[in-house]
């Protein structure tokens, strides 16, 4: 398996996109992500931070099969970009801020609980997640529900490969996620922004999908603590509230599970949440996107563009119906 591992030297310095286009060179994405935070500086009257993590052994991209969607053709946003500039609340709702409030959020020791109805209910440390197979790299479109958007290039290992090792029961329909709840360390929780903890969820068959991540890293570093670390859930063809962070436990259920948005706000923040441009949220568009990084919007595709892997899932549905 190592002669598969893409070696983190070689990962930061590789100049082919899979052999169909040229690497950005460091400057170029140094520019991109500047131009981006020249933006967010102007708006918010201070720098961006640069999240230092460890780098980690990933097995390549290079390796996935094409047509699995595991790897999408389109420019990945810069690293600092992501780090930058994203949602996760339990820190702070300012989007550029989070990087900094969430700076320095110690993950030592860090355990998620898999309970409910499986037959080998085991909580897991991130040890034990590494032992269940190497991380894989996957370039995946990122939608946010608010229309903008990025490429991350991720790292993890598929949710199904963690489900079958504590053996989901027949009764077992859904899949619901929490997040740690910890005020002190999470000072957005002291808040009523959202009831508390953070609650997701996924149907069985959408947690088992292939393109289901559950991500540990991104751009072949461990994840910073204001995108997720040490583990979150990546659901690509949803929006990205779907892709809860800081998971501490995971619970297989017999019925669909309330979830925070969707408790929150249920006209606007549906349980599946999958990309639709031609649903719109009852206060904006979703037919288009900005890609940060990008000047000018992007038409916004279905299912945020994996319709041939998953649209099968929703067969019979109304998703103008079950948004």
């Amino acid at each position: 398996m190592e002669d598969r591992v893409t070696p983190p030297e070689i990962y930061f310095n590789r100049r082919q996109w899979f052999n169909r286009r040229q690497w950005l060179r460091g400057g170029i994405v140094a520019g991109s992500a500047l131009a981006t935070g020249a933006i967010y500086r102007g708006l918010k009257g201070r720098p961006l931070p640069v999240a230092k993590t460890k780098q980690i052994e990933v097995v390549s991209a290079e390796t996935l099969p094409p047509e699995s969607g595991f790897v999408v053709d389109d420019t990945p946003t810069s690293y600092r970009a992501i780090t930058s500039y994203n949602n996760f609340y339990e820190f702070t709702t300012d989007k550029v801020d989070v990087a900094r409030v969430a700076e320095g959020f110690v993950t030592t020791g860090w355990q998620v609980e898999v309970n409910g109805l499986v037959d080998a209910p085991k909580t897991f440390t991130m040890a034990d997640l590494a032992a269940l197979g190497p991380a894989e790299e996957r370039i995946y479109r990122m939608r946010c529900v608010e229309a903008w958007s990025m490429v991350i290039p991720w790292a993890g290992i598929p949710l199904a490969r963690l489900l079958e090792a504590v053996r989901p029961q027949a009764a077992a329909t859904h899949v619901a996620f929490e997040t740690l709840y910890d005020p002190e360390r999470m000072p957005g929780q002291k808040t009523s922004v959202l009831e508390w903890p953070y609650i997701e969820g996924l149907r069985l068959d959408e947690a088992m999908h292939p393109l289901t991540l559950l991500a540990t890293g991104l751009y072949g570093r461990e994840l910073p603590p204001q995108d997720g670390a040490p583990v979150r859930l990546v659901v690509p063809w949803k929006y990205g509230f779907k892709g809860i962070k800081s998971i501490v436990r995971i619970s297989l259920v017999s019925s669909q599970p309330q979830t925070s948005w969707n408790r929150y706000a249920p006209g606007e923040y549906g349980y599946y949440a999958n990309v639709n441009p031609a649903v719109d949220h009852p206060r904006w568009s979703q037919a288009t996107e900005q890609r940060i990084g990008e000047v000018g919007r992007r038409a916004t595709l279905p299912f945020n563009g994996y319709a041939e892997q998953v649209a099968s899932l929703y067969d019979g549905m109304d998703l103008a119906v079950h948004f």
